[in-house]
């Protein structure tokens, strides 16, 4: 029996020992994991009876795999059902829908509704061609954003730069409105310093051409785009992402599988080309367990500096330089909003619909704005009279925001609020949290750019598996982390060396490549 040490019980890390588990007889399984919780990102925290969604996460993807193992842990209920119950209507079924008795455990399907908040007034996102907006936007600034498109379209510009990129697939003048500033707040660096990559992952098909494209679709009754950044609607966990997470690794545990919280791994050794022990440190105690495989979803940075041994200066040069963007959430329970629900789109409580409000104000150091409410009432103790929001804030870590007290930032971000209209008063606000997570985001500047040569070197150990956002460090989404697990697995059972496929996911050029009319 192999003995596989996984690092992180994040979704790639869970998903990998849920896969492996399937082959229990072959190996023993120890998964890692640093902090207390599991689900990485992906958890959901409960804070007085309201649970707070770290980041927001939707079920929706591309990769079938990715949706039927999620469906096969937790099945989808009917819509509207769900609202059904909170307002009191006969509950309901659709025909394929869970059995009433297990009801807990369902996905929900929501409507995506993100809008980006900008002049005091809201912009659909990604952009649309409705008529209010270009009422928001005012008869110049559509006059220039037309002809800035145009003249990107005549002439592309060498896709140097994350800033290249988005001139070239919106103009000039949609990209200083709607990108510029708010990719600076989110990253720290202009988008001119910035490499193209985040965005060819991050936007992929998305251009001013699939926005028409989705528009005329609307209108004609056609089939509308499935690029992500334009689904209308996706499946949520009734009480948020953690509760799938939860379940799943319960299941895995129940196949096995061996989870050791609080473990932060410490060393690693190796024996030739492979790594042969993992060193963890749990309540004081520093324990080493030999390992036949490693699968790490920690940060590459911290991987590489792990390594009891002699590792080429670039090597470490390159992966000490790797920069991260850490998070801040704020969770804010106010009385009400000061915004009032323009849409046809019905509520609870008839607040806005959305569920990601996107701050692109530079007055202010907000980034988006969470309605936990919309994601999924479960969430929110009383949502017909309060309204549960996550302000959501960019920052690096022992930097001034990240070292506030939890009162001076919620104070800080309570003002922002006022100041931006959200809410009318301190006076609102009736509960709150903050929440602190290191590393969220792989950036992509500094050494990213020889990224190249540190895969080929943690390649170069036949049993290391790189898995997940940060064991690649790669801005992946939720289904992306669990796609590269399915490929390590697939790689672990079939004993090839060749991880080209796990390092390739979220990569494919299909993905990248705007779709012509």
């Amino acid at each position: 029996m192999k003995t596989v040490v996984i690092i992180g019980a994040g979704p790639a890390g869970i998903t990998a020992a849920k896969e492996l588990a399937n082959k229990q007889s072959e190996y023993r399984i120890i998964l890692l994991e640093e902090s207390n919780e599991i689900g990485g990102i992906s958890r959901t925290i409960k804070i007085n009876d309201n649970r707070m969604d770290i980041g927001g996460h939707r079920f929706f993807s591309k990769d079938e795999r990715v949706m039927q193992w999620w469906r096969d842990i937790m099945p989808v209920q009917g819509k509207p059902s769900f609202d059904d119950k909170l307002l009191g209507r006969e509950k309901t079924f659709s025909p394929d829908g869970p059995d009433p008795e297990v009801e807990d455990n369902v996905f929900l399907v929501r409507d995506r509704v993100s809008r980006i908040y900008f002049l005091n007034r809201f912009f659909d996102y990604p952009i649309s061609l409705k008529p209010r907006t270009f009422i928001n936007m005012g008869f110049t600034r559509t006059m220039k954003s037309g002809f800035t498109y145009l003249g990107a379209v005549v002439h592309k510009r060498e896709e140097k730069s994350l800033e290249d990129l988005y001139i070239n697939r919106f103009g000039r003048e949609l990209y200083s409105m709607f990108f510029e500033g708010y990719t600076e707040k989110l990253w720290g660096r202009h988008p001119s310093q910035i490499d193209p990559s985040w965005g060819k992952q991050r936007v992929k098909g998305i251009s001013v051409t699939e926005v028409v494209r989705n528009a005329l679709g609307s209108i004609s009754g056609k089939k509308k785009s499935n690029e992500t950044s334009l689904i209308e609607s996706f499946n949520y966990p009734k009480f948020g992402p953690g509760q799938l997470w939860e379940k799943a690794c319960e299941e895995a545990q129940s196949m096995g599988v061996t989870l050791i919280k609080n473990a932060k791994v410490v060393g690693l050794t190796k024996d030739g080309n492979k790594l042969s022990s993992v060193k963890y440190i749990k309540d004081g105690e520093e324990i080493s367990v030999d390992a036949d495989i490693v699968m790490s979803s920690m940060p590459v940075k911290d991987l590489v500096s792990s390594m009891e041994f002699d590792v080429p200066e670039n090597i470490r040069r390159i992966a000490q330089g790797l920069p991260y963007r850490d998070f801040v959430t704020i969770g804010l329970l106010v009385d009400k909003l000061n915004l009032k629900n323009e849409t046809d789109m019905k509520t609870l409580g008839n607040i806005v619909p959305d569920c990601w409000i996107y701050v692109q104000d530079t007055g202010v150091k907000l980034g988006r704005i969470q309605v936990f409410n919309n994601w999924s009432p479960y969430l929110v103790k009383d949502p017909m009279n309060t309204v549960w929001l996550g302000l959501e804030y960019f920052c690096a870590e022992n930097d001034d925001f990240w070292n506030m007290s939890d009162e001076e930032a919620a104070r800080f971000a309570i003002d922002e609020l006022v100041k931006m209209g959200v809410i009318t008063s301190k006076d609102n606000v009736l509960d709150f949290h903050r929440e602190r997570v290191k590393k969220a985001y792989p950036a992509y500047f500094d050494t990213y750019s020889e990224m190249p040569a540190l895969v080929d070197y943690l390649n170069g150990f036949e049993n290391l598996y790189c898995i997940g956002r940060n064991g690649q460090h790669r801005y992946n989404n939720m289904d992306h982390s669990m796609a590269t697990a399915f490929e390590a697995v697939n790689a672990i059972e079939n004993e090839t060396k060749d991880k080209t496929a796990i390092w390739n996911v979220n990569t494919e050029q299909e993905y990248h490549e705007e779709k012509k009319i």
